[in-house]
């Protein structure tokens, strides 16, 4: 309404614009206060909306999951790919892009703190995973009933290999010295071809 408070922006422009901020300048220059002033709010009106940075960066990292699981879905369910290209695919996402990736900073940060959080936020973090771990599983199952992969318990791979992956993406997003996104997608690929192409 003209002359009257501004209205608070919606909650994805907050989002988005933590994800932006976290993307150009670091995890450690996201407070409260430049938030606020990125988005046209008060840090007081971030906290009344959030409730704490740890609320805002989880609710930050649920809105950029919810983006990639959306890409994931497509790449997933692309019927020319086979099962082998539709996991290249999803490890393709899984990695970090490279040191300091955004999504993976988050990601570390939001671990990092899970130590001190309440059952609700670690539930909703469980949740993340297990949408990865979910689509794995399906993706596994799908091979072997395929025959185009050895017979193995999909659900059990799929814990094996994301931890794999977890690890190796660490070392990408932390820009650990010699490793780089492409050695770990060698390191994954090759795995996978020893221990699940029926032919290998």
């Amino acid at each position: 309404m003209a002359g009257g408070r501004r209205q608070a922006p919606p909650r994805d422009e907050v989002l988005v614009a933590a994800m932006e901020m976290i993307a150009e300048r670091g995890l450690e220059k996201l407070t409260m206060a430049a938030l606020g002033r990125a988005v046209g709010m008060s840090s007081g009106h971030l906290l009344y909306y959030f409730h704490s940075k740890d609320e805002l960066l989880l609710q930050t990292l649920e809105w950029s999951e919810g983006r990639l699981g959306a890409e994931r879905g497509r790449l997933l369910t692309r019927a020319s790919a086979t099962v082998r290209e539709r996991i290249d695919a999803y490890v393709d996402l899984y990695v970090p892009d490279g040191h300091r990736d955004p999504h993976w900073t988050l990601w570390l940060e939001v671990w990092n703190r899970s130590q001190n959080a309440d059952d609700d936020a670690r539930d909703r973090q469980a949740a993340i995973e297990g949408a990865w771990h979910r689509d794995l599983v399906a993706l596994l199952a799908e091979g072997v009933s395929r025959g185009e992969f050895r017979p193995v318990d999909p659900d059990r791979f799929a814990a094996r290999l994301r931890a794999l992956l977890d690890g190796f993406s660490i070392h990408v997003a932390i820009g650990l010295r010699g490793t780089d996104r492409a050695q770990i997608l060698g390191h994954v690929r090759e795995f996978l071809d020893e221990s699940l192409l029926a032919d290998a």
